[in-house]
């Protein structure tokens, strides 16, 4: 099972790739990864092409969603980084869900 030092040090090398990407460039937006397994959701900001303030808290359903969710079992996330597992394959199985608004998942479109 993985831990939530692990997931924190994979989101920090997959939010960094789409902080650097310029479909990002202008993109303001919090973040969130729901981490089903752990009961942790790692929040964070994506503005002026930096991750800001990236934290775990516990997961809880009263938390105010963000622009751009995740949600996985942290062990899907390190596969996911690891690239043992592909994004479109385990988002249309169900093991990996994205929730965003329309605008930000064109632009994300270019990035998964």
């Amino acid at each position: 099972m993985a831990t939530i030092e692990q997931c924190m040090k994979a989101l920090e090398g997959i939010l960094g790739d789409l902080a650097s990407s310029p479909a990002a460039k202008g993109m303001d937006r919090s973040l969130s990864c729901r981490l089903t397994d752990l009961g942790q959701v790692v929040q964070a900001r994506l503005a002026d092409s930096e991750i800001r303030d990236m934290h775990a808290v516990p997961d809880d359903p009263s938390l105010a969603p963000a622009d751009i969710r995740l949600t996985m079992s942290g062990d899907d996330l390190l596969a996911l980084t690891a690239g043992e597992l592909s994004f479109a394959p385990a988002w249309a199985s169900g093991r990996v869900k994205l929730e965003a608004g329309l605008r930000d998942m064109f632009k994300l479109r270019s990035l998964l």
